[in-house]
């Protein structure tokens, strides 16, 4: 490496930790305020956008939650500062002012994720799902060590593994995505969330270079035609990622280590295609396995479109997977 590669690339570094710890500040403001909301699922929002008097928002809800323009002068000037300071901000040229992000709360922590409509590729999403696969995970980490390495792959806005994380004395977390954006919120999410973290921009879970005590995973599940990545699920009617991605992560278990992942499933002609996959593709001997109904029909505004023509419903399900040996 050059002299002056080497110094771009602390200089970038230096960048990214002075944007990082402005997001956690901004988190930091916000929970003084007691600030709280919990992202809908995009058609809810949709709908309740398309309400009478929702063309402009009048509070904090409204700003990070909604994503509604807002008055400056409706809103504390302590969370506009915040929101400038990490780039956030957006001062439209109607004097009215707009968040580049959208701010969730799930299960006590604090989550920025992208602002609402959630269509750009590398857009980072959150919405009930996520407080789903939270809920998930607090049901099944009984039993595994306190200082217990825990990788969130696929993190996005690190809901998993900050979850996971803070209900565990001392773990230290992983936060590997292909995705540089939401790198970034889910390592300003876990900094206000206090979690010992790294950062790993990676392909596939097998190139992380250690073992896990824990993997969590939330894939991409839905059939996207515009193949976003935070939404794409590939073959098998959305679940192909699901069966790779915990494939994938059962190599990086430690001894005794156990891998959670919730998903959502296609039932096509009353059978669940990813389940039988999964029952088909895992190894028969060294884990115990449990697939778990959690939520039978979401999302189902999707069945309207043609690419669900064949599809029943999509449920949401559980994985847990314990390695033996």
């Amino acid at each position: 490496m050059t002299l002056n590669s080497d110094m771009g690339q602390q200089a970038t570094l230096a960048r990214d930790e002075a944007e990082s710890e402005a997001a956690a500040k901004l988190l930091q403001t916000l929970d003084a305020l007691q600030y709280d909301f919990l992202a809908p699922t995009p058609a809810s929002h949709a709908r309740v956008l398309e309400r009478e008097g929702r063309a402009i928002g009048n509070d904090l809800p409204d700003l990070l939650g909604w994503s509604l323009p807002c008055r400056s002068e409706d809103l504390p000037g302590s969370v506009l500062s915040a929101l400038d300071e990490a780039g956030f901000l957006e001062r439209r040229a109607d004097g009215l002012v707009a968040a580049r992000v959208r701010v969730s709360r799930v299960f006590g922590n604090l989550f920025i994720h992208s602002r609402f409509p959630t269509k750009e590729q590398d857009a980072v999403f959150l919405g009930p799902d996520s407080h789903r696969f939270a809920d998930y995970i607090l049901r099944n980490i009984e039993g595994l060590p306190e200082k217990a390495r825990v990788l969130d792959y696929g993190a996005g806005a690190g809901v998993g593994g900050i979850t996971a994380a803070t209900h565990l004395a001392s773990a230290t977390l992983t936060l590997a995505d292909i995705n540089p954006k939401a790198l970034a919120l889910a390592g300003a999410n876990a900094r206000h969330a206090r979690v010992e973290h790294d950062l790993a921009q990676v392909q596939s879970p097998e190139d992380l270079g250690r073992d896990y005590d824990l993997v969590v995973m939330h894939p991409p599940f839905m059939i996207d035609t515009e193949r976003r990545a935070y939404r794409d699920g590939g073959d098998l009617f959305g679940g192909r990622v699901s069966l790779d991605w915990a494939l994938a992560g059962l190599k990086r278990l430690t001894a005794g280590g156990r891998l959670v992942m919730h998903t959502g499933v296609s039932i096509v002609a009353g059978r669940d295609v990813v389940h039988d996959a999964f029952v088909e593709a895992l190894p028969a001997a060294d884990y115990t396995f449990d697939y778990r109904l959690l939520d039978p029909d979401i999302f189902g505004d999707e069945l309207s479109s043609e690419a669900y023509a064949e599809v029943d419903r999509i449920a949401a399900v559980g994985l847990r997977i314990d390695r033996i040996s």
